[in-house]
This record gives C-alpha cells, sequence and structure tokens, in this order.
C-alpha cells in the first residue's frame, strides 16, 4: 500500500453518511452526518461532496462503501428498500468533482475487508462480516477472495428468507426476509408480532412509548430488556434466535474461519446481541462452528474496507 498518499473513505448508510481519509497506517479525521433524504437522489453525492471538502484534503482515489443495491457497472444504488429514491448516482458525481479514481463496494463487502486489513481478520483467507443496523447485511472473503458478483451485491443476506409464510413484508416488498425480522427498521414489527402471538405482558415497553404499542422503538426494546423487562428479553431472545439462523446459513455456505459483527443494534448491544447467537447456532450448523465475535473495530469498519478500497483503486489507476 502507498504510505506517502492520501485517500477518501465514504461509508453511505441509509442513517448516516460517514467520511474520512488516512492511507495504510489507517483512518484519520473522520466526519458524520445525518444522510440527507430531502435533496433528491442527487443530494446524497452533494452531501459525500461537501462533507469531503470538510476534511481539508488532497485525495489520490475515494473509496466508497455503501448500501445496497448497486450496479457496479454504472456505479449507483438501485431501488434501496431504506431510502425513498430508485436509483442514486455515486460513482460519477464524486470522480467528476475530484478528478480521481472511485471504488465502490456493498457496504458490507467493505467491511470485510476492512477487517481483514484492519481488524480482526488480519491474516485469515475465509472470514465473513453482518451487520446489524436500520437495514441488515453480509460480506464474504473465502480462499482470500472478496466475494462481489456480477452488479455488486453477491452477501445480500438480510433478503434471505428466513419464513416464506411470515406475516413480516421486508422493506423491498418480499415475505419473511431476515431484514423483516432483525434489522433497526423492522424489530418493532416483529416485536408487536410476539407480543400478540404469544400474549406478552408489555405494560413496562408501553409505558416507555407513550401508552401506543406503535411507538415500541428498537431502542426501546434493547434498553428495557438491559434492565430486566421479561417481555423485552423474550422478544431479543427471538431476535437472537433469527440472527443464529442466519449467521449459521452464511456458515454453512461461506465456511468462515471467523464472523465478525457490527452495525449500531450490536455495537450498542453486544451481549444482548452476541449471547443468543452463540446459544443457538449450533443448531443449524453443518460446517464447524467459527469464531464469532462482535467487531473491533466498532463504528468504523466500513469506513476501514472503503480506505482499503480506495488504496487498491489507485493502485489499479497507476
Amino acid at each position: 500500500m502507498h504510505r506517502d498518499r492520501f485517500y477518501a473513505a465514504v461509508d453511505l448508510g441509509a442513517t448516516n453518511v460517514r467520511v474520512s481519509y488516512g492511507n495504510a497506517e489507517g483512518l484519520r479525521e473522520k466526519i458524520t452526518e445525518r444522510t440527507d433524504r430531502e435533496s433528491g437522489p442527487e443530494g446524497v453525492a452533494d452531501q459525500i461532496l461537501q462533507m469531503l471538502e470538510l476534511l481539508d484534503a488532497r485525495f489520490s482515489a475515494i473509496g466508497v462503501g455503501s448500501i445496497g443495491p448497486i450496479y457496479l457497472e454504472t456505479g449507483t444504488i438501485i431501488n434501496t428498500p431504506n431510502l425513498p429514491f430508485e436509483r442514486i448516482p455515486v460513482v460519477e458525481p464524486l470522480s467528476e468533482a475530484y478528478k480521481v479514481p472511485v471504488g465502490m463496494l456493498n457496504d458490507c463487502s467493505a467491511a470485510v475487508l476492512g477487517e481483514q486489513v484492519f481488524g480482526a481478520g488480519k491474516g485469515l483467507k475465509n472470514l465473513a462480516y453482518v451487520t446489524l443496523s436500520t437495514g441488515l447485511g453480509g460480506g464474504a472473503i473465502v480462499d482470500g477472495n472478496l466475494l462481489v458478483g456480477k452488479d455488486g451485491n453477491a452477501v445480500e443476506v438480510g433478503h434471505l428468507t428466513i419464513d416464506p409464510n411470515s406475516r413480516l413484508i421486508c422493506g423491498c416488498g418480499c415475505r419473511g426476509h431476515w431484514e423483516a425480522y432483525c434489522s433497526g427498521s423492522h424489530i418493532p414489527k416483529y416485536a408487536r408480532l410476539l407480543i400478540e402471538e404469544l400474549e406478552l405482558d408489555d405494560s413496562h415497553l408501553m409505558s416507555t412509548s407513550g401508552g401506543d404499542r406503535e411507538n415500541i422503538t428498537t431502542e426501546g426494546i434493547y434498553k428495557a430488556a438491559g434492565e430486566g423487562d421479561p417481555t423485552a428479553q423474550e422478544i431479543v431472545r427471538r431476535i437472537g434466535t433469527v440472527n443464529a439462523i442466519g449467521i449459521a446459513d452464511m456458515v454453512n455456505v461461506f465456511d468462515p474461519e471467523l464472523v465478525t459483527i457490527g452495525g449500531s443494534i450490536a455495537l450498542n448491544n453486544p451481549e444482548l446481541t452476541l449471547d443468543p447467537i452463540v446459544e443457538n447456532i449450533d443448531d443449524h450448523l453443518i460446517n464447524r462452528r467459527p469464531e464469532i465475535m462482535i467487531t473491533p473495530l466498532g463504528a468504523d469498519t466500513v469506513l476501514h474496507g472503503a480506505l482499503v478500497l480506495a488504496i487498491r483503486t489507485a493502485r489499479k489507476a497507476d
């Protein structure tokens, strides 16, 4: 890796946009803003450009880890269930503004790359990453090869079907996807379904949501679980069981040595997230269980991967 040049890294999420820059030694200054949902699809790239300007640095290349689905051929986000736009241009406006090469990956593909180079996956050739955040996604490196796919969406594990007959509808419109159970935007719906089907006492959760079950939040559920509320704990246990199924599916398909878990839900609630996965995953595995842990890179996993991508993109362009 080049050590005498700087590279921009972008983590484009449904909730936040984060930018940084750095070199082979790692990231430097970081800036975070809420993702602009008001200025149209072109406003997303404009926001990234404005944030990069605040870094006040010269870049040899830009790497972007983005929510998906993406279309690598055009460098765009297409029909993402987590932003209200059909097509979001990313690569072209950034490359035109900075006149440098721009690389783009699905955010979780970038994250697993960051984990391999800067995180817990150093020296490993087989590893996977899962994010539990507003949406749910994954990335995998198999035999040293980052899995990308024809369009850039090779490991969209959030859209694995847990139950085709489920009453839960994913943001993409399909029934019973993993994301429909365990992503931050859908956990409240799953919680309401569990409360109804299991006839759970939701009095504590109702007291924290203004007396309206529709106002129950993912944050509120995990907070109540941490405080010992049995209903919230049962909901979190059920979420963890579904996560165990999804991660077991990844292990059975990709056979990694390591699975790291990131995203705001996992990072803010590490034990409540990890414990039920570890307790239940063996029930669904055929391959040998890998090490499973919360990513040590914290909220910067995608940024680290975007930095690696930028460096490699510059290398290809040289």
